[in-house]
C-alpha cells in the first residue's frame, strides 16, 4: 500500500470546447472510485462553455482565465490549486471509462513506490475506431529510451504524485504543442513509469481545432525539448548519449526539410547544432570507454 492515502485531483482544460465537454466531465464525475476534486480550467472560451459548466457547479470547481493562453498554462493553473497529493489530467475533448481510476489504484497499490502511472486508450477517429501502429505502442518500466523518438504516454491516461511537479516542473507554456512529450521525459529521465496495458482512455481525433493536428512544427518542438534535456537536467551519462544520437538524428531531418525549400537562415543554424552535438557525442563516447 502507498504509505498516505492517495487524494486524487483532476484537471480538465478547455477551450471552445463545448460539444465535448459534457462527456468529458461526466466520465470523471461517473468513476467507480470517486475523485476527491476535479478542476476546469476555462482558457478564455468565447463558446457556450460557461453555460455548460454552470449545470456541474455544485460538483466541480472553475476556474475561468481572462485570455487564451494556451494548454500548458491552464493545466499548470488547475495543477497549482489542486488540493490533491496524486494528478490526474483530461483533455476536454476525450473521456475516461468508468474503471479508470479504480484500475489505476489497484495496480498502484501493487507497486507502492509508483510515481506515475499511464494507461492504454482507445482511438477514435471521425466517429470510427482506429488501430494505433506498432510505433505508438506503450510501455511502463524505465522507458526513457523508447520515448525519445515522440510521446508515448497520453496526457489523459496519467495519474502521477503531484511532488513530481515540484521536483521536475510544470508543462512549458512557451510549447504550443509536445508539451506532453517534454514533461514525460523529464519524468522516465529520473524514475520508472507504471503502464497498465488496459484501454481505458478513449481519446477522440479528426476535429479540426485539435492541437496534434498541427504536425508541421512537431519536430521543431521535439528538438527544443530534447535540447533543453541534454543542456539543463543533468542526465545519466547512458541518456545523455541515448537523447544526443536522438537529437542528432532529428537535427538532420530538419536540416534536410530546410535545404529543400531553401531557408538559409535555418540551414546554417542546424549545421552548427549538429557540430556542437556529435562534439558532446564523441566526448560521451570517450568517457564511456574509460569506464568500461
Amino acid at each position: 500500500m502507498p504509505k498516505t492515502p492517495i487524494h486524487i485531483s483532476v484537471i480538465i482544460p478547455t477551450y471552445n470546447r463545448a460539444n465535448f465537454l459534457e462527456r468529458a466531465i461526466d466520465s470523471v464525475l461517473s468513476q467507480t472510485r470517486k475523485v476527491d476534486e476535479c478542476i476546469i480550467v476555462d482558457d478564455g472560451s468565447s463558446d457556450n462553455s460557461s453555460l455548460i459548466l454552470q449545470k456541474y457547479q455544485s460538483n466541480v470547481g472553475v476556474i475561468r482565465l481572462d485570455k487564451n493562453s494556451g494548454v500548458s498554462h491552464a493545466r499548470n493553473v488547475g495543477m497549482k490549486m489542486a488540493s490533491g497529493n496524486w494528478i490526474a489530467l483530461l483533455d476536454s475533448d476525450d473521456e475516461w471509462k468508468a474503471n479508470k481510476l479504480e484500475r489505476q489504484l489497484e495496480a498502484i497499490h501493487k507497486k507502492p513506490d509508483t510515481v506515475f502511472c499511464h494507461t492504454e486508450e482507445i482511438w477514435i477517429r471521425n466517429g470510427k475506431r482506429v488501430n494505433q501502429m506498432k510505433k505508438h505502442q506503450k510501455f511502463g518500466g524505465f522507458i526513457f529510451d523508447k520515448s525519445l523518438e515522440r510521446c508515448l504516454i497520453s496526457p489523459s491516461s496519467v495519474l502521477f504524485q503531484k511532488s513530481l511537479l515540484g521536483e521536475i516542473g510544470y508543462f512549458d507554456p512557451t510549447f504550443p504543442i509536445c508539451e506532453d512529450y517534454d514533461l514525460w521525459l523529464k519524468v522516465s529521465a529520473r524514475y520508472a513509469v507504471l503502464f497498465l496495458d488496459e484501454p481505458l482512455v478513449i481519446k477522440y481525433a479528426g476535429h479540426k481545432d485539435q492541437l496534434s493536428l498541427n504536425t508541421s512544427k512537431i519536430e521543431q518542438y521535439r528538438i527544443k525539448a530534447l535540447e533543453n534535456l541534454v543542456l539543463e537536467q543533468g542526465l545519466k551519462i547512458e541518456d545523455e548519449f541515448s537523447a544526443l544520437e536522438m537529437l542528432i538524428k532529428k537535427c538532420h531531418i530538419y536540416l534536410s526539410g530546410s535545404e529543400k525549400r531553401g531557408h538559409q537562415n535555418q540551414i546554417q543554424d542546424f549545421r552548427l547544432k549538429i557540430k556542437k552535438y556529435k562534439k558532446r557525442l564523441h566526448e560521451i563516447k570517450a568517457i564511456m570507454k574509460d569506464f568500461s
